[in-house]
């Protein structure tokens, strides 16, 4: 019985997402009163632990969601993207730009979501791609690939912090792991970029879609690149610092990264450097941005707690025994993760709110997997991820960016940037295999 309300359950928050447009913090919240009442909770049962399960889920990571939002924000409304795309291409060459152009995409998806890099570094595809000779598409793939990457395995991008705070992993080591993990996995987009892109042509009978204008930034890179890397190097060094052999003691060096790396200070003092990068910009406009980051983290902090509420009622029951699960199943409890991801991405679309129903549902299982090291369940978080970019396709508002942006059809679009995706996830999850062994 409890079995079947759970394959019930998640086959409603697909159909409701799919087919009725339903928002998924109502499909997640209607899913976990539903699940709670067909378990035989009593009703005051249903809603204390609803209630402790957005709140509890939302408490440390609330403030971390809306902090990296707007960083994130900053980063484009400042032009800071550009720079950033910019300084890499120029590192790397312009004759390895479609490298250049990916790598470029990973490391500014970190804060800034998918769509609205594509969009922004769109304009920058067709320019090189006219100066080299290679073709547009080759640098659209690999940009869209670049981006992916980065979206589903590293914070403070919603979907793997959320499913940090759901699985209760260890930030820093997600971070970490995750930027191991997004980087052959962005280098395999690039090589799908080079071997596809060449065989793809642009639609012409259909215009693309204005790009954004680019903004002139007076920012330098080395201050672009600060809002990033200074929340990733303080949180990684909290982790540091506490890992069970105490490298650095634990005196006063160990209090100030122990501080300063805990996720909140750590995005506050990215916003902080954020905030240096809008110096010439007036302080009316710099309001407006404020006010749109928290507009874009309203709805992933609600959808957090909805996924958090529902994980907490599937905890109720003891899920391992229903489906015959063996206790130390590491290495099955990973792939069953990436598949259920996977099978939630393809159907509705989203990989933030893949990313979560599935976090809400393997959480309880992790004893079960033998997956409760600080390592292991940052390899969970990571492998729910790989899932949630398998694959994009027509009901993925990032498969009309990249196909509408880059001037090519649907069927192209599959083609390239869809099979794309499905090549990344493999690589994502036969990379988290590897370190499952390894470590």
């Amino acid at each position: 019985m409890e079995l079947l309300v759970l394959g019930v359950v998640v086959l409603f928050i697909i159909v409701a997402t799919v087919k009725f447009k339903m928002h998924p913090v109502f499909s997640l919240t209607v899913a976990a009163v539903a699940s709670g009442f067909l378990l035989g909770l009593t009703p005051k049962d249903i809603m204390n632990t609803i209630s402790e399960g957005f709140g509890k889920t939302l408490s440390g990571i609330g403030l971390v969601i809306a902090f990296g939002t707007v960083i994130g924000i900053y980063l484009e409304k400042t032009g800071s993207t550009q720079v950033l795309a910019n300084s890499i291409l120029k590192l790397i060459g312009l004759r390895r730009s479609p490298l250049a152009i990916n790598f470029a995409g990973f490391v500014i998806s970190i804060p800034v979501y998918c769509d609205s890099g594509f969009i922004i570094l769109s304009s920058l595809n067709k320019a090189i791609s006219k100066k080299t000779g290679i073709p547009a598409t080759v640098f659209a793939i690999a940009l869209a690939t670049g981006l992916y990457s980065t979206h589903v395995f590293v914070p403070p991008t919603p979907g793997p912090l959320a499913a940090a705070a759901i699985m209760e992993a260890d930030l820093g080591v997600v971070m970490t792991l995750g930027l191991l993990v997004a980087i052959p996995v962005s280098i395999s987009g690039y090589f799908w970029a080079r071997f596809i892109g060449k065989s793809l042509k642009e639609d012409e009978t259909s215009e693309a879609k204005e790009e954004k204008d680019e903004v002139q930034s007076t920012v330098k890179p080395f201050q672009a690149f600060l809002p990033l890397l200074v929340p990733i190097i303080l949180i990684a060094m909290k982790s540091l610092v506490n890992y069970p052999t105490y490298p650095l003691g634990g005196g006063w060096l160990f209090m100030v990264f122990d501080f300063l790396g805990s996720p909140i200070i750590a995005l506050l003092v990215g916003v902080l450097f954020a905030f240096s990068l809008g110096r010439s910009f007036p302080s009316k406009e710099k309001q407006g941005w404020v006010t749109e980051a928290f507009k874009q983290a309203g709805a992933i902090v609600l959808i957090t707690g909805a996924g958090g509420a529902f994980g907490a009622i599937l905890r109720t029951i003891d899920v391992a025994s229903l489906i015959n699960l063996e206790s130390g199943s590491g290495v099955g409890g990973l792939l069953i993760a990436f598949v259920i991801a996977a099978v939630l991405k393809t159907a509705q679309g989203s990989s933030t709110v893949a990313i979560i129903t599935t976090s809400a549902i393997i959480a309880p299982l992790l004893e079960t997997f033998g997956l409760l090291s600080i390592t292991h369940k940052a390899l969970a978080v990571l492998a729910v991820g790989a899932g949630a970019m398998t694959v994009s396709h027509i009901n993925d508002s990032y498969f009309w960016v990249v196909s509408q942006f880059s001037n090519i059809n649907v069927k192209t679009a599959l083609r390239g940037h869809t099979l794309g995706t499905l090549v990344q996830g493999i690589t994502g999850i036969l990379m988290i295999l590897v370190l499952y062994f390894v470590m």
